[in-house]
């Protein structure tokens, strides 16, 4: 009940149009090359309060815990080793453009075997690699578990997910992105969702601000600029310019529900062709009242259940006959369906059989 009040107030508040203003550049598009990159290694975690793992189960583990060891001069080869304080991990992270080596990066730090929690232990120094398979940095540090477990004899309860936790500033850059930006004379701007009348805004107010052709649209997705003619005598002196250029990007009418929370988000470009709508729920329900029937006393017989049913059927008041005129924006739509008092799922229910009608032009996704 409560998340369906709350997916109706926001019904309402969708219900009243909004209207986008500009906004900066650096906000729309990816700049080529100006990319983060991801970093991903295997490691050791040590510490743990008998939640690590079983080595009989996660073997590897072992097999790291090994060679950790001899790396270190101690040779456990033959040797009957099984803590139960270890646990083998996943260790990812991000690594930043332009990264410089000294800096400091956050990482997440996941079980790959079958411990029980990761709260209280040691990442032990892992490599971290990226896709070419170079070594780009070093993790190392105590971990923040994001769950806790409390156990007895006969049950177990669990709240959030102990088994993956993070260090902030948990890994340090040992090698940089080979990446020289000084270089690049042409750069092309990635939009994060192609649209051609947004990538043909930037275009215009990217070659306004500097009152020459620094920008072309190439497609619905990709702006090129001539860095060269820019003069600002460097690529980031001049992307530092052009990422605080404002435009006004153009939306595409698209309406999403969610059916599991009964929310529908919308844009307000959303039109409805003239349709006609009646709504109505059906309500079935049936009901056991068995009758136990015993023999009088002192007379042979068994004590019985006569089943006694009551079926009805109920149709409950709904959207009698509507007819919405050609042109009526969805906003309004819900919000006289909204007035009518008409549910979430409800509403959600009759969208469907607009878009199925094709009176509702617009994207319609359903998550």
């Amino acid at each position: 009940m409560m998340r369906q009040c709350i997916a109706f107030l926001c019904l309402l508040l969708l219900s009243i149009p909004a209207y986008a203003g500009p906004v900066r550049i650096k906000d729309l598009v990816n700049f080529d090359g100006v990319r983060e990159n991801d970093l991903v290694g295997y490691g050791l975690v040590v510490g743990l309060d008998g939640s690590g793992d079983g080595l009989r189960n996660a073997p590897f583990t072992e097999d790291i815990m090994t060679n950790i060891l001899e790396r270190l001069g101690v040779n456990v080869t033959g040797e009957q080793f099984r803590p139960k304080n270890v646990a083998a991990v996943f260790v990812t992270a991000t690594l930043p453009a332009f990264a410089r080596t000294g800096n400091q990066i956050d990482i997440t730090v996941s079980a790959i075997g079958d411990a029980k929690s990761l709260m209280g232990g040691t990442l032990i120094m892992t490599p971290l690699n990226a896709a070419d398979g170079e070594i780009y940095a070093v993790a190392q540090g105590t971990i923040i578990a994001g769950g806790a477990v409390a156990e007895g004899d006969a049950g177990q309860v669990t709240q959030g997910v102990p088994t993956s936790g993070v260090i902030p500033s948990g890994a340090r850059v040992e090698r940089e992105i080979d990446f020289q930006l000084a270089a690049l004379m042409n750069l092309r701007v990635a939009l994060r969702e192609a649209d051609f009348t947004t990538a043909s805004r930037i275009e215009a107010a990217i070659n306004k601000n500097f009152g020459r052709r620094v920008a072309i649209m190439l497609d619905s997705g990709t702006v090129q600029l001539d860095i060269e003619n820019t003069n600002m005598g460097s690529v980031a002196h001049a992307l530092g310019r052009i990422e605080n250029i404002t435009v006004e990007p153009e939306r595409k009418a698209r309406v999403v529900v969610d059916q599991r929370s009964g929310t529908i988000v919308m844009g307000e470009d959303v039109r409805i062709s003239r349709v006609a709508v009646s709504q109505g729920n059906l309500t079935v329900r049936i009901q056991e009242e068995p009758v136990i029937v015993q023999p009088n006393p002192f007379a042979e017989g068994e004590t019985l259940a006569v089943p006694r049913t009551q079926a009805d059927i109920i149709e409950e008041p709904g959207i009698g006959l509507a007819d919405i005129p050609s042109g009526t924006s969805l906003s309004e739509v819900i919000a006289g369906l909204n007035a009518l008092g008409v549910s979430p799922r409800d509403m959600i229910d009759i969208l469907k059989s607009i878009k199925a009608a094709g009176a509702l032009h617009a994207e319609f996704l359903v998550r």
